[in-house]
């Protein structure tokens, strides 16, 4: 079965995922992280596309991207791998790739799943025993949405300004936010959507958006079609 075009929705948030070969690892010290984020700051300029979150793990990479349009995201990316690559290429000396293949990506709904996903991000060093509390990672965008550092590459969504009326206030409000965490049936459909490359949303947005995407958003049903009962 020939392979579905990426599901890029211009406008609406994407998670994006990004995975080594045999999960090795991309990023060995400090200046491996810093300088794949300097890479993602140097690709986004002058781009129409946002960047309003990220968590860099030690054999992937998670964004959460809106695209303007439906190409812009695929540059992005490509931009970044290869940059990336040919850095930890010449650092290491080795040859090759790093990626196990295409970047995985699924567009969302944006309420209730960009402050979910975010939230999502800012844990996995938690549970994946990086560190013991977000805020403790320095390798992710939590800290820049609360309040502890500034980056200037990060692109506020329309639902962190939600929040509250000040930058105080939405600071301490994404905190709470974050210590609240997500249960495990919204974390598992944010992180399927993304490696199935589906939309996710609620089955009325589906459906609506739908209508206006060349190719089908979500997983077909499981089994053969039903043949025709009179054939």
């Amino acid at each position: 079965m020939a392979r579905l075009p990426r599901l890029l929705i211009p406008h609406l948030p994407h998670h994006v995922i990004l995975r080594s070969i045999n999960k090795q690892s991309i990023f060995l010290d400090a200046q491996d992280y810093a300088y794949f984020l300097d890479t993602v700051a140097q690709q986004l300029k002058g781009q129409p596309i946002s960047l309003h979150a990220y968590v860099l793990l030690d054999h992937r990479i998670h964004l959460l991207l809106t695209p303007e349009n439906d190409v812009v995201l695929s540059k992005l990316m490509q931009g970044i791998g290869r940059h990336y690559v040919r850095y930890f290429n010449q650092r290491y000396q080795r040859f090759g790739t790093l990626w196990e293949g295409r970047f995985r990506a699924g567009p969302m709904q944006p309420a209730p799943y960009v402050l979910a996903a975010m939230t999502l991000f800012d844990w996995l060093p938690v549970t994946e025993a990086y560190s013991t509390q977000p805020k403790d990672y320095a390798w992710s965008s939590h800290r820049h949405w609360s309040g502890f550092e500034h980056q200037k590459m990060l692109t506020p969504h329309p639902l962190y300004w939600s929040l509250a009326d000040t930058p105080f206030g939405r600071e301490a409000a994404y905190q709470t936010l974050v210590g609240a965490g997500i249960g495990s049936t919204l974390r598992d459909s944010i992180e399927h959507s993304a490696m199935g490359g589906w939309l996710l949303g609620s089955n009325s947005f589906i459906q609506e958006t739908a209508q206006h995407v060349p190719r089908r958003v979500g997983p077909g049903k499981p089994g053969r079609p039903r043949k025709n009962a009179t054939s």
